[in-house]
């Protein structure tokens, strides 16, 4: 069914001349037009997209799952998802048509995000306090791994289940002393709250023991086998996008409030940076460029998961990441 799905998308890839200009491909977010979404629309404006011949149409999400199921059933090619949840998506779903093709997050934003005026400084401090945690968030999702990590005794900490709206207007109005959530959004969501920048303590779970990786760029594989050629120039369009955004990060927003004229320019632009700076541009991406995996830190980072997740299958990191679709490293440099 899933092949079937995607016959339409196969078929209109293999148009050639003017028509392959018209080669739609919608792609799937994790979120809502905010900062870190502003390099896909540049990668539109400024016309990297159009260079690969492709017609990208970008929708909004509703949190770090949402792409996933979107792609593996046929109703997005493409879309922009945590790894460690398509990790486990997979055990759950052996052979479901998906896997990641471009990581974009190398260092994961999942975060707790805490208030100094209520006591939580450091990890040690969410002993015997109250933690917000929406149950479907990514970062709540790691959270187990970062307590054995960081020998947290869990019985001492107090989870309160949250919605994603009400999770840092709890934390600006004391009703809880942290939240998980990704860095850059909890952080500036606080600030726009009124809560003083001083006084918000992000604790990121990749500087404190956690090997994982974050978002990456996922794929239908029944569409990227048929279509090779249109996810290699997606990728390239995307690493364009980015190295644009690195570049100029007002401009980029510039996009992103195109099709969210709601959005505060400024908030967005430093909501972009602290992605940039802490997620996307780490050292190991200055060096290489980015889209790739480490083989050996995406076992640690299995062996992590593991700790708080029973595989109902043996894990196998090829179903999760491939690199068959990545252009070559010098199209894949930020700077």
């Amino acid at each position: 069914m899933i092949r079937q799905t995607f016959a339409a998308f196969a078929a209109a890839a293999l148009m050639t001349g003017a028509a392959m200009a018209e080669t739609k491909v919608p792609f799937a977010l994790d979120w809502k037009f905010e900062g870190p979404a502003a390099p896909y629309f540049a990668a539109i404006d400024n016309g990297h997209f159009g260079a690969a011949d492709l017609d990208v149409e970008i929708s909004a999400g509703q949190g770090s799952l949402d792409a996933i199921p979107k792609v593996a059933t046929g109703a997005f090619p493409m879309g922009f998802a945590d790894i460690n949840s398509l990790v486990k998506f997979l055990d759950q779903n052996p052979g479901a048509p998906v896997t990641a093709v471009m990581m974009v997050y190398d260092k994961p934003p999942f975060a707790i995000v805490g208030r100094k005026s209520l006591g939580v400084s450091e990890p040690k401090d969410l002993e015997g306090r109250v933690l917000g945690a929406p149950p479907p968030d990514g970062a709540w999702a790691q959270f187990p791994a970062f307590a054995t990590a960081n020998n947290l005794d869990v019985d001492k900490i107090t989870v309160e289940p949250v919605g994603f709206p009400t999770r840092e207007p709890m934390l600006a109005e004391g009703n809880v002393a942290a939240v998980t959530g990704f860095s850059f959004s909890s952080f500036l969501n606080l600030v726009r709250l009124g809560v003083p920048e001083e006084d918000i303590s992000t604790i990121l779970m990749a500087d404190y023991g956690l090997e994982l990786y974050g978002n990456a760029i996922i794929v239908n594989t029944d569409f990227a086998s048929a279509n090779p050629e249109i996810v290699t120039g997606f990728l390239t369009a995307v690493a364009a996008g980015w190295k644009d955004a690195i570049a100029d990060p007002a401009k980029a927003i510039e996009s992103l409030i195109e099709r969210n004229p709601a959005a505060d320019a400024a908030l967005e632009t430093r909501r972009l940076q602290l992605a940039i700076d802490a997620n996307v541009l780490t050292d190991n991406v200055a060096a290489n460029g980015m889209g790739g995996v480490d083989a050996a830190r995406m076992e640690t980072a299995l062996g992590q998961l593991g700790e708080t997740y029973e595989f109902q299958n043996a894990p196998d990191a090829s179903l999760y990441f491939t690199d068959a679709y990545l252009p070559a490293a010098d199209a894949r440099m930020l700077k």
